[in-house]
């Protein structure tokens, strides 16, 4: 092997990995906003934020996105009171900036955050509902 293909295998190489960081660094930050914990300090639930859209994520996994903070927020609360009907307590931090996020899309539409959290309430027991009646009807 001649002492050129070494040098322009480690240019390649070199130019690749310059690439590779350019590109990371220009990608849209992740940025962690709440978290649902259990009560050994686990990991449960949490929101992040990447280019403007909310996350969240349930056991490890991406449960879903949204344009809408107060959507997502309620949400991982909905997650959170749902743990602690089974037994397993659960504490919930989560930043200033989803709060006031979520409290802002609210009052746009005229509710209060916790007005806004019993109407998704209200519609996820409707839709809920007549699946229900669905699988009553197959037995």
């Amino acid at each position: 092997m001649s002492i050129n293909s070494k040098v322009r295998r480690d240019a390649k190489k070199r130019k690749a990995l310059k690439e590779r960081n350019l590109r990371a660094a220009s990608a849209p930050k992740v940025e962690g906003h709440a978290e649902l914990r259990d009560g050994e300090g686990n990991l449960v639930a949490g929101i992040v934020r990447r280019g403007g859209v909310w996350f969240l994520g349930l056991d490890g996994r991406m449960a879903g996105s949204s344009d809408s903070a107060a959507e997502v927020f309620a949400l991982l609360k909905r997650a959170g009171k749902t743990y602690e009907a089974n037994g397993v307590p659960v504490r919930m931090v989560y930043s200033d900036e989803l709060r006031d996020s979520a409290e802002l899309e609210a009052a746009a539409q005229g509710l209060t955050l916790d007005e806004y959290d019993a109407r998704l309430d209200t519609e996820i027991a409707a839709r809920e509902k007549p699946e229900a009646e669905t699988d009553a009807s197959l037995n």
